[in-house]
């Protein structure tokens, strides 16, 4: 439901297994997207200490003992040969030869892309939360009730649907 535009009105249109398939994609949507945020958050995580680990590495002088990290939690002693060239990770196995600037500047700008990404998914996913608590709160007195009023007396209630569903006891 890509293009689908809210409004009580269209919802309340809708009947309840309409409703349900609503509220179960607008679901399905929001965990996919929330999902996507938290990759993303783990990426600007991970840029944001790449580029802090270019900025510390740009004050060591060539040729000083570091610890290069192979995993989180294995690291091989190495020697810094060059200080002022950097070869960044552009994926898909394929690396680029930058100049330490460059590749500072280079990080920068892929953590304000994937910020600006971040609050467009934010917004995205809040607006099809709203949906699926429309499309649930909509779905909920449709659902209950009318079974409440039958199980009191048929008789004794009338149901008018304006809107939302309203009970009038006779």
């Amino acid at each position: 439901m890509g293009s689908w535009k809210s409004g009580s009105v269209g919802l309340e249109r809708m009947s309840v297994e309409q409703l349900k398939a609503v509220k179960e994609q607008s679901d399905l949507e929001v965990n996919l997207l929330q999902d996507s945020l938290t990759n993303i958050r783990t990426a600007t995580t991970r840029l944001e200490i790449a580029s802090s680990a270019l900025n510390d590495l740009s004050l060591r002088p060539a040729g000083n003992p570091i610890l290069v990290p192979l995993t989180a939690s294995l690291y091989v002693p190495a020697t810094l040969h060059d200080a002022q060239h950097v070869l960044l990770d552009v994926g898909t196995g394929y690396f680029i030869e930058k100049t330490m600037p460059e590749g500072k500047d280079y990080c920068e700008r892929k953590i304000n892309l994937l910020k600006s990404n971040f609050d467009q998914l934010v917004e995205v996913a809040s607006k099809k939360k709203h949906v699926a608590d429309e499309a649930g709160t909509v779905a909920v007195p449709v659902l209950c009730w009318p079974i409440w009023c039958v199980l009191i007396s048929p008789k004794l209630c009338q149901i008018i649907v304006v809107g939302v569903l309203i009970i009038q006891f006779l």
